[in-house]
């Protein structure tokens, strides 16, 4: 049977609707009174329609307003952390000595507990002043992409064809100019889904450390006081706008990652 390939964003988009499509049998059946207080009230579960009508109710500029601050701490954080990993991993390349601390230190960073270390780096840094974003948001979301994008460019900077490695030293060249004309076009594909998968993580990061982080706003901060103030529908409104902003990130990363290198991902440049 010769039947056509479904495309991805298909697949994607029919999970979604029976993710949905559950969520909604479940809050209104046999998860309705989960969480419920004594005295009766809402639940903990409520339906995909109740979360929607608490974000119409409270509006576009309420989420806007803390999503602007976190997606700030995010944007640091991201571009730190990839940054530092990205500049390890071309030190690596070049004195190969250094590979196991390198390894070992990414490594660390991976293993650290967030939740625990973002009350340390809270101390360390110390709150932001007024109208700053919180520096320890910021480290969390630095520490969340670290370990995978210098794992992922190291292996991508190793994987170069070995025999146009040999080319360039027969003519002179030497590391550097290894790292320059192959190894960085042989681990482009690589870099670009670490950096793909690292959007969603700073975001992550940056949400927990929010928690800890001394500030006012942003969407750590404004799931809090829903929980608080026992605001159920707000508090999964808060999070279905970080799930959405996630996928956002991680969707505009995979069209960079298509653009800038088809070749990795099987689609022609003229198609884009």
């Amino acid at each position: 049977m010769n039947g056509r390939r479904v495309p991805p964003w298909a697949v994607g988009a029919a999970g979604t609707a029976a993710v949905l499509a559950l969520w909604w049998i479940g809050a209104a059946t046999f998860l309705r009174g989960i969480g419920a207080p004594p005295g009766g009230g809402p639940g903990a579960i409520p339906t995909p329609w109740q979360v929607l009508s608490q974000m119409g109710a409270d509006g576009a500029g309420f989420y806007w307003r803390n999503a602007a601050v976190t997606l700030a701490e995010a944007g640091a954080g991201y571009a730190w952390g990839n940054a530092l990993a990205l500049i390890l991993a071309f030190v690596v390349l070049l004195l190969p000595g250094l590979e196991r601390l390198a390894t070992q230190l990414a490594v660390i960073t991976y293993c650290l507990p967030v939740v625990a270390v973002g009350p340390v780096i809270f101390i360390v840094l110390g709150p932001p002043r007024s109208g700053e974003s919180s520096g320890t948001a910021v480290a969390l979301a630095a520490l969340s992409v670290f370990f995978t994008t210098m794992v992922s460019a190291l292996a991508g900077l190793k994987a170069a064809d070995r025999a146009c490695l040999d080319i360039v030293t027969v003519f002179g060249g030497r590391r550097i100019h290894q790292l320059v004309k192959v190894r960085l076009i042989a681990a482009l594909p690589a870099v670009l889904a670490a950096l793909k998968i690292a959007a969603p993580a700073a975001l992550l990061g940056a949400i927990l450390g929010e928690y800890v982080g001394g500030v006012d706003r942003g969407l750590g901060p404004a799931m809090v006081n829903a929980q608080q103030t026992l605001e159920v529908a707000r508090v999964w409104g808060v999070a279905f706008a970080c799930a959405l902003l996630a996928g956002a990130a991680y969707a505009v990363l995979g069209l960079v990652s298509r653009i800038a290198a088809p070749w990795a991902s099987g689609v022609r440049a003229g198609s884009l």
